[in-house]
């Protein structure tokens, strides 16, 4: 009986290496993504009364953090708290020192 050595495959290597890269750097650019709604104090700013918690949640990313009335946004040491009344910003407090 003849035995068979598998054959390298040196296209269908690269094939999977470069698969697996692409893979990788699409989930780094969706981080990157991510990362932009980092907590700044210009970020921060652009919250005022009167917003929807869905309008808090397009400039500062999902929070920390869900109360019933509140949202945390924690980054390290520092965080933002923004308390709600009828589902519409009624105040905010920031520890940031940007």
């Amino acid at each position: 009986m003849k035995q068979t050595r598998p054959r390298f495959r040196p296209f269908k290597t690269a094939a999977r290496i470069l698969r697996i890269l692409s893979i990788v750097t699409l989930l780094g650019a969706v981080a990157a993504c991510n990362s932009s709604k980092r907590l700044r104090k210009a970020n921060v700013d652009e919250v005022t009364e009167g917003m929807s918690k869905k309008q808090v949640e397009s400039i500062l990313g999902p929070p920390t953090t869900v109360d019933k009335t509140t949202y945390v946004y924690a980054q390290g040491k520092e965080s933002v708290t923004i308390t709600f009344k009828d589902d519409k910003v009624q105040s905010k407090a920031s520890t940031l020192s940007e």
